[in-house]
């Protein structure tokens, strides 16, 4: 009945059954029975899909340490639990647990079932995903090759899990602005899923949302649009209109109006999206505050700068409280908060905020990730503006070496960086020389 319940998203009823049966089990057969730590595992599974990850951790832990005492380190419901934690950590931004756990799941797997078993390749997939979080992006290709063959010789090329690789190779691609790849990765997985599952199914639809965000990203926004409405139409008939992958397409339709000029559409889309996640998910949930983000980006970009400092703030607080305050989306939030700081001329808060956003970056994703390098290089743009015009250059020099290693020469940000340096390096030499 657990299982039923949160099959067709029935979160609280799952919960309650899920306590019966481990209250009833605790009673019957022991707290570390491997019936009992079952129930333990699924808990943990079930609070980890509400966000509630704390509780999520606690449960893992616990049927961590009882399937090792009961059935060893290497069972494969001890190695389960691993994987799942390492999913969990990795939720939670706590790339180098998440690693951790991968890697012993990884190594368990493949010697209790093989390299090639479909269990074995979906820690390679997620450590794969890691990676990617981690802007390893070398490193996640390697692993998602590695399922992916796995996965075509073990299960078939249009198998969903297959599939499944075949659209996150898709998202990686779309990360290194190779929109090329992307888009046939996710046309194979289009068309492999509208095959295997339908049209309608919501695998098929979250591979036309994310072609819709490609599209977006290649400033194809009447391709993005069908895209998006298609996605929008087909959860709303599948899902209902309040259900988060529902709300997912609304929210990302209101970034489509905005990058469109049509900051009103915008406006009402993201206000739509806000109250269904609120009623859903709740004020503080991690969807409900990137609606909020954007919204403050939204007012910035329609010159109310006061109502996007208000949504900054709401969106800074909640993310501190939810996800912690290095979190990368925590971060983002702040370096937000640092453009728009600048953009009143309220200099010295900015290069504070910048000086948070840098140190985070650099702790959770390193020196040369594209976002540390991002604060970077609008660090430099702040110091010319304070006049710290060699500090600027220090910036813009460290940020356009960073981008031409992970971007290449000739993407827009490594461009962008060109032209502030050689600004900068104009009106240096005009000062140098006078």
């Amino acid at each position: 009945m657990s299982q039923f319940y949160k099959s067709h998203d029935k979160l609280g009823k799952a919960e309650k059954m899920y306590m019966r049966a481990l209250q009833g089990r605790e009673k019957t057969l022991g707290p570390d029975h491997t019936s009992t730590l079952t129930t333990v595992h699924n808990l943990g599974n079930l609070y980890q899909s509400q966000d509630k990850l704390g509780e999520a951790e606690q449960m893992y832990i616990r049927a961590l340490q009882g399937y090792e005492k009961a059935l060893g380190p290497d069972h494969m419901s001890t190695l389960n639990t691993v994987h799942n934690l390492g999913s969990l950590y990795q939720s939670q931004d706590k790339l180098g647990k998440a690693e951790q756990m991968y890697m012993r799941a990884l190594q368990g797997r493949e010697k209790t079932l093989g390299p090639d078993h479909t269990s074995t390749l979906n820690t390679v997939h997620n450590l794969g995903s890691l990676y990617q979080s981690q802007g390893k992006l070398r490193e996640a290709k390697q692993m998602y090759i590695r399922a992916l063959q796995g996965e075509e010789k073990a299960l078939g090329p249009d198998h969903t899990s297959t599939l499944t690789t075949v659209h996150n190779l898709g998202n990686l691609y779309q990360s290194q602005d190779k929109l090329g790849e992307a888009e046939q990765m996710y046309i194979r997985a289009l068309q492999g899923y509208e095959k295997s599952l339908g049209p309608d199914h919501t695998s098929t639809l979250t591979t036309v949302h994310n072609l819709g965000n490609l599209y977006q990203s290649q400033d194809k926004l009447g391709e993005a649009e069908q895209m998006y409405i298609r996605a929008l139409q087909g959860y709303e008939k599948a899902l209902g209109p309040d259900h988060t992958s529902t709300l997912n397409t609304v929210h990302n339709l209101g970034s489509l109006y905005q990058s469109q000029g049509k900051l009103n559409e915008a406006e009402q889309i993201y206000m739509r999206a806000l109250q269904g996640y609120e009623k859903a998910l709740g004020p503080d949930h991690t969807s409900t505050l990137d609606t909020v983000h954007n919204l403050g980006s939204l007012y910035k970009s329609q010159g109310k700068l006061g109502e996007a400092e208000q949504m900054y703030m709401r969106a800074l607080q909640g993310r501190e409280k939810t996800l912690s305050p290095d979190h990368t989306s925590t971060l983002t939030t702040v370096h937000n908060l640092g453009n728009l700081y600048q953009s009143q001329g309220k200099l010295n808060e900015a290069e504070q905020i910048y000086m948070r956003a840098l140190q985070g970056y650099e702790k959770a994703l390193g020196p040369d990730h594209t976002s540390t390098l991002d604060t970077v290089h609008n660090l430099g743009n702040l110091y010319k503006s304070q006049g710290k015009l060699n500090e600027a250059e220090q910036m813009y020099i460290r940020a356009l070496q960073g981008y031409e290693k992970a971007l290449g020469p000739d993407h827009t940000s490594t461009l962008n960086t060109v032209h502030n340096l050689g600004s900068l390096l104009s009106i240096l030499g005009q000062t140098r020389r006078g």
